[in-house]
């Protein structure tokens, strides 16, 4: 069962002194500075509204007077990490249901389904994610004859770890009113079982929604919870904002009463889900910053392809591994760019999905033409840009947009990738640098739950091309990696300045909101390695302790 919420909330308040000037000395700090470079730094003023004063190196006069002074004792601080493509609900919902993205094999997923409803006998349906058939060496889709194996007396319904598909046994099909011959809703494809018309038990993208229609939805006080758990995992990692990509009015609204009960704590840049959520929530244009700079709907997310884990991703050329398919576009050329127009009426600001070159072709297509209409400063945001054809990187460069990317995917897909694009076809995936080169803004970020929200996994990938062990020897696609300086401005300044959130937070610069981590080691001097074991020791937001490492 949930928590209690009081229980859960009470867990999530640090003791801090209450907001007051403050000095934070004795520290080896780190920060981008005014001009968009690194400097140093060994103490940190903090006004009574918990903005920044003053930042002081060596041999600067130390302030007479202060409501408090702390002793920082030699850490490293730095500023506060920024995701720049998450989704918080999930990644607290995630966290209160099933997870299987531990899970390496087939059986030991199923193992884990039958624990889960065995020990939640409560539960009408088994809801969860985090399944990737790619990861159990499986070598196709699981099926609903395999999930009935773990579970047949109720519905389950599990969520692949991309978002972009769905696995239900034969209870969830069958409260689902599916039959064999179910057709393919426009944007979506319901596998079958060999080529007869009965379904396998995994609906893709759009096809989700047949089986998702009947689960019951979170309450409002799951959503609550929810948001709890969002923000102390994230908190514990170093976020301190993050971008949310697909929220809801449900969501708006659990961020709302959080804010309003004094229990936002994360800094959370909104982009609706779709256009209808982005009426609902925005109206005719984004709303004020809420809540000292907590919470903002700054415009809406689209999608345009798939994943290239469900080969949903939108190619030029088909799959290597499936020579019939090219992926599944979710929008139409005219329904794109009419969303576009009707978000650019109302400065709306634009996150469009798009993971295969054909996605990404079409995403600046539509900018470019809407671009001559609409002037100013749009940051039109392209979400992902996995496999970008070469032809059209340069094009990144032009109307101020923003290349929203997760290094950690590269390390994750790389195999995968290999086999659904041939080596001939890899010289725009995950082109980071070459991007970079264009001169569109970078943010990095994580696609937690698809991946872990850990942005020190995220930052030694990005100028390493390596993972967790090292591999391949001397970085995948080497000639992509960024500088150690470049990934941590994508995870802070360029992640803050994608979100308009410049001159709020993110460099730690005069006048914005002291979000800082005291953490125990340089990010700029560690190895890969001793990145990746990065120790979060405190996490503080507008001059507040958020977090503190047991």
């Amino acid at each position: 069962m949930l928590r209690p919420l009081l229980a859960v909330l009470l867990a999530t308040f640090v003791a801090t002194p209450a907001l007051a000037d403050q000095l934070v000395d004795n520290v080896e700090g780190v920060r981008i500075d005014e001009t968009g470079k690194i400097d140093r730094f060994e103490a940190l003023w903090i006004d009574d509204e918990g903005r920044v004063k003053q930042v002081l190196r060596r041999g600067d006069k130390r302030p007479a007077k202060v409501t408090y002074r702390i002793d920082g004792k030699g850490r490293v601080m730095m500023p506060g990490l920024i995701d720049a493509h998450l989704h918080v609900m999930a990644l607290g919902l995630a966290a209160l249901t099933l997870d299987l993205s531990d899970t390496s094999s087939l059986d030991q997923a199923l193992t884990k389904i039958a624990a889960f409803a065995r020990d939640n006998p409560q539960r009408p349906w088994i809801v969860g994610g985090g399944w990737n058939q790619e990861k159990w060496g499986l070598g196709r889709f699981p099926t609903a004859a395999d999930l009935d194996k773990a579970v047949a007396d109720r519905p389950v319904w599990l969520r692949r770890v991309d978002g972009h598909a769905g696995w239900a046994n034969s209870a969830a099909m069958k409260a689902a009113g599916i039959k064999p011959g179910v057709a393919n809703p426009p944007g979506g494809r319901v596998e079958r079982i060999g080529k007869s018309l009965i379904p396998s038990g995994v609906f893709v993208d759009a096809a989700s929604e047949l089986v998702q229609k009947a689960v019951p939805p979170p309450r409002p006080a799951d959503r609550d919870n929810a948001l709890v758990e969002a923000q102390k995992i994230l908190h514990r990692h170093g976020i301190t904002a993050a971008a949310d990509m697909g929220t809801g009015i449900e969501d708006w609204q659990a961020f709302r009463r959080a804010g309003d009960e004094g229990r936002l704590t994360l800094r959370i840049m909104a982009y609706a889900a779709g256009p209808e959520a982005m009426a609902l929530i925005g109206g005719s244009g984004p709303t004020p910053w809420l809540y000292e700079d907590k919470l903002r709907l700054n415009g809406v997310k689209l999608y345009l392809d798939g994943a290239l884990g469900s080969r949903g991703a939108w190619l030029k050329q088909p799959y290597a591994d499936d020579p019939a398919n090219t992926g599944l576009p979710l929008m139409s050329q005219s329904q794109f760019r009419n969303t576009l127009v009707r978000a650019s009426l109302g400065n709306f600001q634009v996150a469009a999905h798009a993971i295969g070159d054909a996605a990404g072709a079409e995403v600046l297509n539509a900018i470019a033409e809407v671009s001559e209409s609409f002037t100013g400063d749009r940051r039109w945001r392209v979400e992902h840009a996995q496999v970008v054809d070469p032809a059209d990187i340069p094009r990144f460069g032009r109307h101020g947009i923003v290349a929203s990317m997760q290094p950690v995917h590269q390390t994750s897909d790389r195999l995968m990738a290999e086999a659904r694009l041939g080596p001939n076809r890899l010289a725009g995936a995950y082109a980071w640098k070459s991007i970079a080169a264009t001169g569109a803004t970078l943010a990095f970020g994580s696609d937690a739950p698809v991946e872990s929200p850990d942005p020190f996994a995220g930052l030694a990938t990005a100028f390493t091309r390596s993972d967790a062990k090292g591999e391949p020897f001397g970085g995948w696609r080497p000639e992509e990696r960024v500088t150690r300086e470049q990934a941590l401005a994508a995870f802070t300044a360029g992640a803050a300045y994608a979100g308009f959130a410049e001159k709020r937070f993110g460099r730690l610069v005069v006048g914005e909101h002291a979000d800082f981590l005291l953490v125990d080691r340089d990010p700029l001097l560690a190895s890969p390695d001793e990145l990746r074991a990065t120790r979060v020791l405190e996490t503080w937001i507008g001059g507040k302790r958020v977090f503190i490492a047991p």
